[in-house]
């Protein structure tokens, strides 16, 4: 079953679009997108399991230079809509 997360990143001060660039070269972010607000973007990853989206966040996302700081949050079910109240 595929494991879909949700990664809240913060970048350097105007580093947000390059951030954005580099994470849409690497398999398994499906979006990565700017934001406004206490993160400056947000990736949507989608792996074959937990470790798979672990292995993606902290041996590529988190190596990118210019990326301070990032949360990731697991989807509980998927797809979500699965978890949501009717």
């Amino acid at each position: 079953m595929t494991t879909k997360a949700f990664v809240f990143i913060e970048t350097e001060v105007g580093r947000a679009k390059e951030a954005v660039s580099a994470l849409e070269q690497l398999e398994g972010v499906k979006s990565a997108d700017p934001v406004t607000g206490p993160y400056d973007v947000i990736a949507v990853l989608e792996g074959e399991n937990l470790t798979a989206i672990g292995d993606l966040v902290t041996g590529k996302i988190q190596l990118i230079p210019y990326i301070s700081r990032s949360v990731t949050c697991i989807c509980l079910a998927w797809p979500c809509a699965e978890i949501l109240p009717t």
